[in-house]
């Protein structure tokens, strides 16, 4: 029988048993799929120039984010698979095939498992992306026409993005095959993966694992300025190998005490889990590595795309706060926008302020601000008071200042105290920081506004313009049109001053609808990292359950009671579910609240929940795992 044939007879036979590998596999296209497909289709273009491209951008760091994952899921799904078949391919060599010819089986036979994977990935993309868009622009709560239409260029993207990958790691198989031996394919699929290493060594990698896992959680809380984003970037890397070492360290170390300790090992079905988790330590502590990383990127996307919708609703309400503002060098201009407003409504609040703007030449900052403006600590207080906004703030001492800021996405600085503004020569320190909306949209788009204190504003105020800011909340939003119209005459009947007007509709929506879909997005990440984990784990699992049969049996000869071994199945794999998910558990404290810095945002309800979610998930596919262990090692 030619080679082709053979494959495709055993790919034909082993179909069943595939069939985990290939719906895997198809899921990771069928993601991949329809997150291009946002790119390429027209749901988004709807939403604006503006938001469409920010979320094409949003999407493309996504994409980068998925085809990493895909490399490392093909990687460890075709390792299994390979292990899977590395008896079998023993066999033929004895049979007088040649390592090269059973290595050109072999890719043929993965590369139709992979041709099947993307076949029903590519199908069922094509078929669920309406629904994807569906799910995704109503989590978003935007009304927008969706397009069933297939388009070409996604599926084309996805096709090439995966086959890529596919064939490098098809090639892989072929040459560890070609270069095996007869003894080491009879044997792999129970091969000793015990860690031989002293303890001394593994108590240096734990320790090593420990100080990089440490030194990650100390950049991603560290506040600063600028230095913030390379901090995060550091803090990703040192947490990812820090994991890794530390499963690869901590854990040997741990076993073998336990192993060493008779009074414990004994107990309990000890003896039988204990052992047998030893005796494939290289395995599991790199899939639990995996597994850890994996939920605590969930558990991040999730914290990401609630404090995004947080920050969304912020900016919205932030610019809403007054829905008629002027700017004008007139002190005594509120008696008269007052009454042409109060033709068409009533007025629910009003507030005013006095300000010093400064030219780019007089004031040297940190970070650049688009607009500077001065104004003394009792003038704001006066303002929130009117304005029925809270007022917390201390009054700064000579030569300090309370930063009013707008609200935005993030900020890189999350220490208050690192910025400085050099105000015609003089250095002043912030020591406050406050996003309330005092101002509204000019403070949001065009005025950054500097607080001195009372004594130290007198002696600033005569270095720029004097301008006075009239706010002006309306009770009737219906009524914004006729308003507006109105204090459009004042405008334009101020030909000797000037007079300038913001008007923001109580009604309109907002420009920033792409967080809406970033917040969707990363809602729908969580879940794929979650789903990805928790398949990861059990595709491990379910292949070790196979390569335990005969153990099992064995023991079963020798009278070991079934309950006992039922027993020592179920500890054994809720250890294995337990460990990433501890682990995960403290890092994801730290990312977290690296979050809630750079986001200001309280993010603390939403970690509990992501946890929760991600243990109930494991609790669900620890069950599914046992019950499938027990009846594939056949106790």
């Amino acid at each position: 029988m030619r080679m082709t044939g053979l494959a495709f007879m055993n790919f034909r036979n082993s179909f069943k048993n595939c069939l985990s590998l290939v719906a895997s596999l198809a899921f990771t296209i069928v993601i991949f799929l329809n997150f291009q497909n946002l790119i390429y289709s027209d749901a988004l273009i709807q939403l604006g120039e503006k938001n469409k491209r920010n979320m094409d951008t949003v999407i493309q760091v996504i994409s980068i984010v998925l085809v990493c994952f895909m490399f490392f899921f093909i990687w460890y799904s075709t390792n299994v698979f390979l292990t899977r078949r590395k008896k079998e391919i023993g066999i033929y060599i004895f049979m007088g095939l040649t390592n090269q010819r059973i290595g050109k089986m072999y890719m043929i036979e993965t590369a139709l498992i992979g041709l099947s994977a993307l076949g029903f990935g590519i199908f069922f993309g094509i078929v669920t992306t309406g629904l994807f868009q569906m799910i995704l622009l109503s989590l978003s709560e935007l009304a927008v026409e969706i397009s069933f239409r297939p388009v070409f260029t996604p599926v084309l993207v996805t096709a090439l993005a995966y086959l890529a990958i596919y064939v490098i790691f098809v090639i892989k198989g072929y040459v560890d095959i070609v270069r095996s031996s007869v003894l080491s394919m009879l044997t792999g699929a129970r091969q000793n993966e015990y860690v031989r290493q002293s303890r001394a060594l593994l108590f240096l990698r734990a320790l090593a694992g420990v100080a990089v896992l440490a030194s990650g959680f100390y950049l991603a809380v560290k506040k600063g300025g600028p230095e913030v984003l390379e901090n995060a970037v550091g803090a990703v890397v040192l947490v990812i190998l820090g994991v890794y070492l530390l499963f690869g360290g901590l854990l040997p170390l741990v076993f073998q005490w336990v192993a060493g300790n008779k009074r414990f090992l004994y107990r309990r079905e000890r003896c039988l889990w204990v052992n047998n988790m030893i005796f494939r330590m290289k395995k599991n502590y790199r899939t639990w590595a995996m597994v850890c990383v994996l939920v605590l990127c969930s558990v991040t996307a999730l914290a990401t795309g609630f404090a995004a919708r947080m920050r969304y609703e912020n900016m919205e309400k932030f610019e809403k706060v007054y829905t008629f503002q002027l700017l004008s060098d007139q002190s005594d201009l509120d008696e008269r926008a007052r009454k042409l407003i109060e033709e068409s409504t009533q007025i629910a609040y009003s507030s005013f302020l006095p300000i010093t703007t400064l030219s780019e030449s007089q004031i040297r900052t940190t970070t650049r601000y688009t607009g500077y403006a001065l104004t003394s600590y009792s003038a704001l207080r006066e303002l929130a008071r009117e304005a029925h906004l809270d007022f917390d703030l201390t009054e700064p001492g000579a030569q300090e200042y309370i930063k009013v800021s707008n609200v935005i996405l993030f900020s890189l600085y999350t220490d208050v105290t690192a910025e400085t503004a050099e105000i015609e020569g003089k250095v002043f320190r912030q020591t406050q920081r406050t996003q309330a909306p005092y101002l509204g949209y000019l403070q949001q788009r065009h005025i950054t506004l500097f607080v001195l204190g009372d004594q130290e504003y007198e002696k600033m105020r005569s270095i720029g313009k004097q301008l006075y800011i009239y706010n002006y909340s309306i009770a009737d939003p219906n009524a914004f049109v006729s308003a507006r119209e109105a204090l459009g005459e004042l405008v334009a009947q101020t030909d000797d001053y000037y007079v300038g007007r913001v008007s923001v509709d109580p009604l309109s929506d907002g420009e920033r609808n792409w967080v809406k879909v970033l917040y969707s997005l990363c809602v729908f990440m969580f879940m794929v990292f979650i789903l990805a984990s928790a398949s990861i784990m059990f595709m491990k699992l379910y292949n070790d359950s196979f390569e335990e049969r005969e153990r099992y049996l064995i023991m079963e000869k020798m009278g070991f009671d079934a309950g006992a071994l039922g027993r020592s199945i179920g500890k054994e794999l809720a250890v294995a579910y337990a460990l990433p998910l501890l682990v995960m558990g403290v890092a994801s404290y730290f990312s977290v609240h690296a979050l809630q810095m750079v986001m200001s945002a309280d993010l603390g309800m939403i970690h509990l929940v992501s946890v929760l979610v991600v243990v109930t998930v494991f609790l669900v596919c620890y069950g599914l795992s046992v019950m499938v262990y027990r009846r594939n090692a056949g106790v």
